[in-house]
């Protein structure tokens, strides 16, 4: 597989260094990287992660290239995606944040490549595809959102619950790490609370998950309801969600859970220890549910709690569904 990574921000960095590290994508072969801020800023970035510390191996900038892994790496920048040449690309994976229409994302497929991934939402996408969930929906489309890190979380998990036993309603808090789209200092960001210091207090805001879960899985369209809070930790989040069954939930519920993660080919994990937040850290898994945080309440509900590293989980489902997308379709 060909790819092209346009956007080397934190997801479009986390998935070259999964690339470059993970034995199973010795076979992913990188065709260029594309970014508008200074591509020596890039490659330092790059080497030196705060999050998952220093690359282990060499990397260097010269001659428009970037060199780590053994492989060189062209590195462009420009601000225009079809003005990349990606005649031999598969897929070109856009993780700039910024493509929100069909007709910006078709910029890629007029370059030459094959398939455009966009690394968030994007309702003009011609599917939001999330691993676990729908991905029998991917059909023939060549412009495809992977949804959000919190809906790769939750969609697979509400998939397998509600397909062994129907929910009737339920809520979903994710308690999640801030990001760059937050301040470090108080500063106007839109909604006042998200403008506030993002190191320094909890903020409560709204999460896209809520919205995509319905149409991910329409199924449960309007019977869960979500909210998140941003807290001051750099990485890994969580969702904390309670559900009502139609009739009754499981006699045993972690065990119940164990099941649904171990038919999950990977996409959901579980522990029985009592970890937090940084032990998962890396983690591949979309989900890693934390079975002593199970609690059944009365006969009908039900809550779960699973740890989700939002970039490192995320960035393998991108390298994951730019497998499928670029494997021969129907």
């Amino acid at each position: 597989m060909r790819i092209a990574i346009n956007g080397f921000g934190r997801i479009g960095r986390t998935v070259l260094r999964q690339i470059l590290t993970r034995p199973d994508c010795a076979d992913v072969e990188v065709a260029l990287l594309n970014d508008i801020a200074p591509r020596d800023t890039g490659a330092y970035l790059f080497r030196y992660d705060s999050v998952y510390g220093p690359y282990p191996g060499e990397v260097t900038f010269t001659d428009g290239a970037l060199h780590a892994g053994g492989r060189t790496l062209p590195f462009h920048a420009e601000r225009d995606l079809g003005a990349l040449p990606l005649s031999d690309v598969d897929v070109v994976m856009d993780c700039t944040g910024t493509v929100k229409t069909r007709a910006q994302a078709a910029r890629g497929l007029e370059a030459g490549a094959r398939n455009v991934l966009i690394s968030g939402p994007c309702d003009e996408a011609e599917e939001t595809i999330v691993l676990g969930a729908n991905e029998d929906r991917l059909g023939a489309a060549r412009i495809v959102s992977n949804a959000s890190c919190t809906t790769n979380a939750l969609a697979p998990l509400l998939r397998a619950i509600h397909a062994a036993r129907p929910v009737s309603h339920g809520h979903m808090t994710t308690i999640h790490c801030y990001t760059g789209s937050q301040p470090t200092v108080d500063a106007p960001r839109g909604p006042f609370a998200r403008s506030r210091a993002a190191a320094v207090s909890m903020v409560p805001t709204t999460t896209s998950a809520t919205r995509l879960v319905g149409d991910v899985l329409p199924g449960l369209a309007d019977r869960i309801s979500g909210a998140a809070v941003r807290v001051p930790t750099v990485s890994v989040s969580a969702v904390d969600a309670v559900l009502t069954f139609e009739e009754t939930a499981p006699d045993d519920p972690a065990e119940w859970l164990r099941s649904i993660a171990a038919e999950s080919d990977g996409i959901i994990g579980c522990t029985d220890d009592p970890v937090v937040s940084t032990d998962m850290r890396a983690r591949t898994e979309s989900l890693v549910l934390a079975l002593p945080e199970t609690i059944a309440q009365g006969p009908r509900q039900l809550r779960v709690f699973g740890w989700y590293d939002n970039e490192w989980g995320f960035s393998a489902r991108m390298i994951d569904m730019a497998r499928r997308m670029a494997a021969p379709r129907g």
